[in-house]
């Protein structure tokens, strides 16, 4: 029986030593929980990397592929020379911030390249190794753009897809990185090539014209005599997981603590990655504005900022983390008291129990990224809206944003724009939250991680594209 071999950057789950015994976490992040449903349907085999580790010993070595063995996963062993190279300088340091639009947080003199494809290969030589006839491989994210290509030079016939859960850019945007020929091409080994949008599936064959000088028909590229398909697959979320947690005794408990705590106010909640992609100046620049123009809404709402931790360790993210810490204090300073503040952060990772709580406690929940591939923090907030109220402000460059258009569509760029459509739904009556809500729900549910994975497989295997999710 032919399987599914899906390969990502990080395996579904993070090794732990703990004294003698090794431990398997759940790994976090929205690529991990996408793929855990098709692993699971399919019985696939997952291919990715299980984290730093230390020194293990031939017995714990031993120990640990068996526990991975028994959950249908290969590891990818990467040493600290590895990490440096492919994940934090290439990956994360130079590929993220142009797919984001960001190239001036490009190096100026990017390193690490060799490195980057030498981890490439390595992911290419376990999918040769676990792959048998009738398989298909299932690629994602710009971690491994030339996975695709690799496994074709050494699986000529086998079936390939690729994903990618960030966005594509603009030509002349791509065309900036130095290696931009190799990463076109490497993705070009696959048979499908999928995005969350239209608009980006149309980036990357504009980019193959340009720069690979292939000349392409509607949504297929030529490459080396094979046609390989680009199209769009929005990525959906694991509804029935959100809206049953959303319901639970203990979830419910928590949100009408957290409403408690705030003496019944208006809470606005933000939960994002510390990211200089997620908005987070403009989004505390609009709340700024609000209170400038009206001092009084201080005592009457509250913000509730979640900030997951991440790469601090990259100067950028420590200096985007005093910034917010800077405006915050700004804004609590000016507009809060001795005993309370109109802003609250957490800068901590939260258990899916707690942030579908703060979904369920939210007034208003505030997705404004400058920049996103998808964002299923929009999606999750819906799909726990049980009671069809609380309003979405969604920014326009999120993908999301191309499904969910009931929500309050903001351009983040724009801060007084912004504070206005805040205040707007601060204000917006509950007979309008409910129809809104209701359109919404009718979306994310209908279109759920189950689709977006049929869909993309059957798109592989040859069907046509799914209605409303194929590229012009």
């Amino acid at each position: 029986m032919s399987k599914l071999i899906l390969v990502s950057n990080r395996a579904p789950v993070t090794v732990r030593v703990d004294g003698q015994e090794l431990r398997l976490d759940r790994s976090s992040g929205g690529l991990v929980a996408g793929l855990a449903g098709p692993h699971d349907e399919f019985e696939g085999t997952w291919i990715g990397w299980p984290g730093e580790l230390p020194r293990l010993s031939a017995a714990q070595r031993r120990q640990l592929e068996a526990q991975l063995a028994d959950i249908r996963v290969v590891p990818v062993y990467l040493n600290r020379r590895d990490i440096k190279g492919f994940y934090e300088d290439i990956a994360n340091s130079s590929l993220w911030p142009v797919l984001h639009y960001r190239i001036d947080q490009l190096p100026l003199h990017p390193t690490g390249w060799d490195v980057y494809a030498k981890v490439n290969e390595a992911f290419a030589r376990a999918v040769a190794e676990a792959h048998e006839p009738g398989d298909r491989v299932w690629v994602h994210d710009y971690h491994l753009t030339l996975v695709p290509s690799l496994v074709r030079q050494a699986l000529p016939d086998a079936r390939i897809g690729f994903f990618l859960h960030v966005p594509f850019p603009v030509p002349e945007v791509f065309a900036v990185l130095p290696w931009r020929r190799e990463i076109l091409e490497g993705l070009l080994g696959a048979d499908l090539v999928g995005f969350h949008t239209t608009l980006d599936a149309n980036h990357f064959i504009e980019s193959c014209r340009r720069i690979l000088k292939v000349t392409p028909t509607n949504d297929i590229v030529m490459h080396q005599d094979r046609p390989v398909r680009a199209g769009a697959f929005p990525l959906g979320i694991d509804t029935h997981f959100w809206s049953s947690l959303a319901t639970r005794p203990d979830v419910m408990e928590h949100a009408t603590e957290i409403r408690s705590e705030t003496q019944n106010r208006k809470i606005l909640v933000g939960i994002d990655r510390l990211d200089y992609t997620k908005g987070l100046p403009s989004r505390l620049t609009a709340i700024e504005l609000l209170f400038q123009a009206d001092p009084d809404l201080a005592r009457r709402l509250r913000l509730i900022q979640v900030i997951f931790p991440s790469r601090e360790a990259i100067e950028s993210y420590a200096s985007l983390k005093r910034r917010v810490d800077e405006i915050v204090g700004r804004i609590n300073g000016r507009y809060g008291t001795t005993a309370d503040a109109p802003i609250r952060v957490l800068n901590r990772n939260m258990q899916p129990n707690d942030v579908a709580a703060l979904y369920q406690a939210a007034d208003i929940m505030l997705v404004t990224p400058l920049r996103d591939g998808m964002n299923l923090v929009a999606k999750e907030f819906v799909a726990s809206r049980a009671k069809e109220d609380g309003v979405l402000v969604l920014s326009e460059f999120a993908g999301a944003a191309n499904e969910l258009t009931d929500a309050v569509i903001v351009n983040p760029y724009d801060v007084e724009g912004m504070a206005a459509s805040i205040r707007a739904a601060l204000d917006m009556p509950l007979r309008e939250q409910r129809q809104r809500m209701r359109n919404l729900r009718a979306k994310v549910l209908r279109n759920d991680v189950h689709v977006w994975a049929d869909s993309f497989l059957g798109a592989l295997d040859g069907d046509d594209m799914p209605s409303g999710i194929r590229t012009a």
